[in-house]
């Protein structure tokens, strides 16, 4: 890994900017630089001179130079980023896994912020904010407008302070005013529990600094409590994505050594690379290997691994290892698509630029982008079915998404009529009582999918889903 902190999924404030992200911070910026077209130059200081002078009111120049280099960057992809001196120093917090803040994760719609889901235990969940809230206003500024960094911004502030968020809910057609006290965010990233004698169930919800010992910790009280495990669930449910060394080092957890895991491929040479189940390539600055202490029953366990259209990037990367060397039956939807990887260039001391410079390949050397790990067995959200599925977000709906690299891009012409039946139903649901609308807790006894999951390990029968099938990427309108 060298002087490279790769991070696959970005998840900083609570928020996923646009989807999710894979960057490689390093400490260097590439020293060569293209040829630059200088009558094209000559124009856009051509326009910032008309604005200083020209404008009907004096404009910040610096402004004008960073909202254009932002412009210039949000043209490429979803994922690519300028960073400015406030959005560098959110993004390096994120990855630590605690930041001050109201603790939700978003995405941008028709220029509202669009809720992916609030972080358990944060002061959003709290308040009572649920997946698919727009957010309409932050305290008295309209979101209509404003990028997605600059409603992180005004969600940020210091801890104790007070927020207030004003929430459209589709499903029960009302606004409403949610009031929230910022803190400071810290993460459990790893959950787990004894299902039944036999079986254990852990869940990882984003790859983060401690994720990898959490995890170790958990999987030993897991066999402490029952030795003799027979199977386990790895729960990578709306896992956004987080630090690459710690997906890696979670495949290495199942797999043998030094197996390949992910590769990525781009035009640069530092793009091209191959990352492996051995401790050089986890480890991180320690030098250690946090593996060494895991149950050495962990290798041949037999597994499942849960994943849905929110599991995107670094939980990508691990269900596709995972199932590509046949370590693990993939069940549930298939995930988000998100196998792209941006890399950090420092601009300064505290500014910097997250671009794409590669793509991701599982050990088969299938492309993850715009597609996403396609599920051994697909298992619906409830034992009714996954009524809402046509309505979730994925990387194929982002505007400007890098495709593939693997062959054109088909259109689903079922998608739109899905989404048509998807939206009645939502209609037919808001009808009924708040407490019945709820859906349950993952790992909780009433969660279908983990029930499908276990018995899955045991050999009986599992409900496959008769709906969910096997999504195509989208061709891109220009």
């Amino acid at each position: 890994m060298g002087q490279k902190l790769k991070i696959a999924g970005w998840i900083s404030l609570g928020v996923v900017a646009g989807a999710l992200s894979t960057v490689s911070l390093q400490t260097v910026a590439r020293g060569t630089l293209a040829p630059m077209p200088l009558e094209e130059l000559q124009q856009l200081s051509t326009v910032f001179g008309l604005i200083k002078s020209d404008y009907v009111e004096p404009v910040d120049e610096k402004k004008l130079i960073t909202d254009a280099i932002s412009g210039m960057v949000s043209s490429l992809d979803p994922h690519s980023v300028y960073f400015d001196k406030k959005s560098f120093k959110e993004f390096r917090e994120g990855t630590a896994g605690k930041f001050v803040g109201v603790g939700i994760e978003i995405t941008q719609e028709d220029g509202l912020v669009k809720v992916i889901t609030p972080i358990e235990g944060s002061p959003a969940f709290r308040a009572g904010v649920k997946t698919n809230d727009l957010i309409t206003k932050i305290d008295d500024t309209a979101v209509k407008g404003l990028s997605l960094n600059e409603a992180v911004k005004r969600m940020r502030g210091e801890p104790a302070t007070r927020v207030i968020l004003t929430i459209y809910r589709k499903d029960e057609n009302r606004t409403f005013p949610v009031t929230i006290i910022r803190e400071e965010i810290k993460q459990q990233s790893v959950r787990g529990k004894l299902v039944e004698p036999g079986y254990g169930w852990v869940r990882v919800s984003q790859f983060q600094e401690r994720t990898v010992d959490d995890f170790v910790k958990k999987v030993n009280e897991i066999y402490k409590q029952d030795p003799k495990i027979k199977g386990l669930v790895l729960d990578l449910r709306n896992d956004p994505g987080g630090l690459l060394n710690a997906a890696v080092a979670i495949s290495a957890a199942f797999l043998p050594e030094n197996v390949t895991v992910v590769s990525t491929n781009g035009q640069t040479a530092d793009s091209k690379q191959t990352l492996r189940a051995a401790a050089a390539d986890y480890q991180g600055r320690s030098g250690l290997d946090p593996l060494k202490n895991l149950p050495a029953g962990l290798k041949k366990v037999d597994l499942v691994v849960l994943v849905n259209e929110g599991s995107a990037s670094a939980s990508e990367i691990v269900a596709g290892a995972l199932q590509d060397h046949q370590r693990a039956t993939i069940m549930g939807s298939q995930t988000f698509g998100k196998g792209s990887v941006q890399t950090f260039r420092p601009l300064g001391a505290d500014t910097g630029l997250k671009i794409t410079t590669s793509r991701y390949y599982t050990p088969s050397g299938k492309s993850i982008q715009a597609k996403g790990i396609v599920p051994n067995v697909m298992v619906d959200d409830t034992e009714e079915g996954s009524p809402y599925a046509a309505l979730r977000t994925r990387e194929a709906d982002l505007e400007k998404h890098l495709a593939s690299g693997q062959g054109a891009e088909v259109k689903d012409e079922a998608r739109e009529k899905a989404r048509e039946e998807a939206l009645k139903r939502l209609e037919e649901e808001s009808r009924k009582p708040v407490a019945d609308r709820k859906a349950p807790e993952f790992g909780s006894d009433k969660d279908f999918q983990l029930a499908q999951a276990i018995k899955q390990l045991k050999g009986q029968p599992v409900k496959i889903s008769k709906t969910l099938t096997e999504r195509k990427a989208e061709v891109k309108e220009d």
